[in-house]
């Protein structure tokens, strides 16, 4: 699992600035008025290879009784809560202070790895001495960095890497095919896994927004093993009032990132919303295997035609997911339930598919013949060699003459000619183009 960095600290030390400069965006809004940064902001951050959730956090005020203030500190505490490392930032231009102290002693509270960034120390060479009164705060070693000119920001992330190493991870520890179930508050996602595993596991109501945060629940079967991961409804983002149901929407991506198959739950008697688009959207941009489960169907009047226009309507709001299976369930009775199996476990296969380079350039050279690629001011594109570089998802690279010839409708085309030879269902494809030289 990605491990969680948040970026802590009391407000105006600096934290979204850090924050912009680790991502290389201005994400965070970023300005010299304290509580500009009142919700957590997150990104998935990249240092020597390893990849992490880093989250913004507003400022700390441990003793403000202002409404805003305490909404902020709320926030941070939930962000701390579940984080791996703090990174815990204070301000060398006003020193050590009260406020520092006590998110210091509330960090170390939670028992969290803590890494101490002393920020504005925007001069190079040897730090200041006033950096060294920040040892005062019992965390460790502090670092020296400069979030506006990106100084010491290699050294400082070079601690939190560390902090990785020997982090324990059961999660990704189990053996078998890792399973995210992923919808709407409310769309029955709890209730499947309930019915898989056979119990009341996982709390149920009408209310949405039970599922707090994304829990793990292992089914063997004649199938094989699996691990699914229930996780919290996704709402849209001005729908999300509650403080931690914020923090279950962070959880709710990284636990697609982190699976083998997606199952996008769709609510039967609602249909594809906008919010529905977006999590399959998110899911098809990883490049997740995926299976659409519409659930609730025991609940739909139907007649011979019903299941036929409700997969057309799915497929016309989901266009860019056609190559996804769709499996209509009731998790309430168990109807149809067991056909999610073999699916999910024929999606994993396909995901992982490897091709030879040899049958695919058979494919390409008859797709070719078949249709004739396009030509532009009497140029006419070549498709030289394709290859198979990677799998999850099946990633192919074509080399071609001119990359500007290689369009979009020519590279659906060929997409949909090793669709048809080899099937991948329930996994997207990635075409790369190169361009190929003379020289080469």
């Amino acid at each position: 699992m990605i491990p969680m960095v948040a970026v802590v600290g009391r407000p105006n030390v600096g934290k979204s600035t850090l924050f912009n400069k680790i991502i290389g965006k201005r994400l965070s809004i970023v300005e010299d008025t304290p509580g500009v940064t009142r919700d957590r902001i997150y990104y998935v951050a990249d240092w020597r290879g390893k990849k992490f959730i880093l989250v913004d956090t507003g400022g700390i005020e441990p003793r403000s009784d202002d409404v805003i203030l305490s909404q902020m500190r709320r926030q941070a505490q939930i962000a701390i809560d579940k984080a791996d490392v703090v990174l815990l930032v204070v301000d060398v231009q006003t020193g050590m202070t009260d406020a520092d102290h006590e998110v210091a002693q509330m960090l170390l509270r939670a028992g969290k790895r803590i890494v101490l960034c002393v920020n504005k120390v925007d001069r190079p060479g040897d730090p200041p001495s006033e950096v060294y009164e920040f040892y005062n705060l019992g965390v460790g070693d502090p670092y020296p960095v400069s979030s506006v000119h990106g100084l010491g920001i290699g050294e400082l992330l070079d601690a939190v890497y560390e902090n990785f190493k020997d982090l324990e991870d059961d999660n990704d520890d189990e053996s078998g095919i890792k399973v995210a179930v992923v919808g709407r508050p409310n769309a029955g996602k709890s209730s499947l896994v309930n019915y898989i595993l056979g119990e009341d596991r996982l709390l149920v109501s009408d209310i949405p927004g039970t599922t707090r945060d994304s829990v793990d629940a292992v089914k063997e079967n004649d199938f094989g093993r699996f691990v699914f991961i229930d996780t919290a409804g996704i709402r849209k983002k001005n729908k999300i009032y509650d403080n931690i149901e914020r923090y279950s929407v962070i959880r709710s991506y990284m636990s697609i990132d982190r699976a083998d198959v997606v199952l996008i739950m769709i609510d039967a008697s609602l249909g594809v919303t906008e919010q529905d688009t977006k999590i399959a959207g998110y899911a098809h941009e990883q490049g997740k295997a995926s299976v659409i489960v519409i659930n609730k169907w025991d609940s739909v009047e139907k007649d011979n035609r019903t299941m036929k226009e409700a997969e057309k309507k799915v497929r016309e709001a989901l266009k860019y997911m056609s190559y996804a299976p769709m499996l209509f369930i009731s998790a309430k009775t168990g109807q149809r339930v067991e056909k999610l199996y073999p699916l999910i476990v024929s999606v994993a296969e396909q995901h992982s598919r490897r091709i030879s380079t040899g049958v695919l350039n058979d494919v390409l050279a008859d797709a070719v013949i078949k249709v004739q690629p396009p030509t532009d001011r009497g140029k006419r594109l070549k498709l030289l060699y394709m290859t198979q570089v990677s799998t999850k998802p099946p990633t192919f690279v074509i080399f071609v003459n001119s990359v500007e010839l290689f369009h979009f409708s020519y590279q659906r085309y060929i997409e949909n000619q090793i669709r048809e030879t080899f099937g991948l269902i329930g996994t997207p494809l990635r075409i790369i183009a190169r361009e190929k030289n003379k020289k080469e």
